[in-house]
């Protein structure tokens, strides 16, 4: 957003010393709203100009002064495009404490999603799964896109971050990526993760997602009927590899397992077997097989995996 910005200098006349020279002080204005402090320059009256905000003649001491106020002059126009360029919003007090050396640290967005990324890659096999750190990943990169098509910058000061930013971050996830209700809420838990450990660690003190609200929407994934089974378990395959990958899906179908715990499973694993079959909504059986038509299903199904999996680790 492009703002107002001006700087003058004038003499504290109100403040002059034994010798009768006042204090420069420096008034920086950034949107209408100004902000002073004190150059820890003097200047005689007898060199001052006022209106022209600088020392008159050809002194050397008029010259050391004014080359001291344009260097002052240049280092605060830096300051004010280089906080334009980082910062969401840019106010007087900020280019002054900026310039004074009081700023505080700016810890972007970014990389402190890096670094918590890269913390959680190492901890993939120990407490983290590769997926999980993938998500994070892809949250991040989304986190950028949306950074730089809005505001036209690579990063943002964590700071800036507000209820508004999150809103609209919201928005592009289900607009520009086309993300569904489901994936967007799990995008944003990735992200609130990041501000929380920001205001755990004292980088951020208020909180910009207390009123905003994530909540996901159940859905029934459905389950396979008694001939969607049969019709899975009696399909000729072109070849064995496939054959393999269909007994290892009617397993995880018959024991409820998930795509991870198969990929994980192996022979020593299986001790007894024990089979229930239902929808994923409820402890009712809604599938309509009977028990006698399930175990010959599973017999065939066991004995297929039990070879798969025997040839897998061969």
């Amino acid at each position: 957003m492009k703002s107002t910005f001006n700087i003058c200098f004038y003499a504290k006349k109100d403040k002059q010393k034994a010798n009768g020279a006042y204090p420069l002080f420096a008034r920086i204005t950034v949107d209408g709203v100004a902000s002073r402090f004190n150059t820890k320059l003097d200047v005689l009256p007898s060199i001052w100009d006022g209106k022209m905000g600088k020392a008159t003649g050809r002194t050397s001491e008029a010259s050391r002064i004014n080359r001291m106020l344009d260097d002052i002059n240049a280092s605060l126009n830096t300051i004010y495009h280089e906080m334009q360029r980082r910062d969401k919003y840019v106010t007087a007090e900020k280019v002054k404490n900026e310039f004074l050396g009081h700023s505080e640290s700016h810890e972007t967005i970014l990389s402190l999603f890096q670094k918590h990324n890269d913390d959680v890659k190492q901890l993939v096999g120990i407490s983290k799964t590769i997926a999980t750190y993938r998500k994070y990943e892809v949250t991040r990169r989304h986190l950028a896109e949306f950074i730089q098509s809005k505001y036209n910058v690579s990063d943002i000061s964590i700071k800036e971050i507000s209820p508004m930013f999150i809103t609209d971050f919201e928005l592009y996830l289900r607009t520009a990526c086309k993300c569904g209700y489901n994936t967007t809420a799990k995008f944003m838990q990735f992200f609130k993760r990041i501000i929380i450990i920001a205001r755990n660690n004292g980088i951020l003190v208020g909180d910009p997602f207390a009123s905003y609200k994530i909540r996901l929407e159940k859905v029934d994934r459905g389950y396979l009927t008694e001939d969607e089974i049969k019709i899975i378990l009696k399909k000729k395959m072109v070849s064995e590899r496939l054959e393999h990958v269909r007994d290892l899906f009617v397993f995880s179908c018959f024991c409820g397992l998930a795509y991870s715990d198969v990929a994980n499973l192996r022979q020593e694993n299986i001790q007894s077997v024990s089979f229930v079959i239902q929808a994923n909504t409820g402890a009712e059986d809604n599938s309509g097989v009977s028990e006698e038509e399930v175990k010959g299903l599973i017999a065939k199904a066991m004995k297929d995996f039990a070879a798969s999996l025997m040839a897998t680790e061969e």
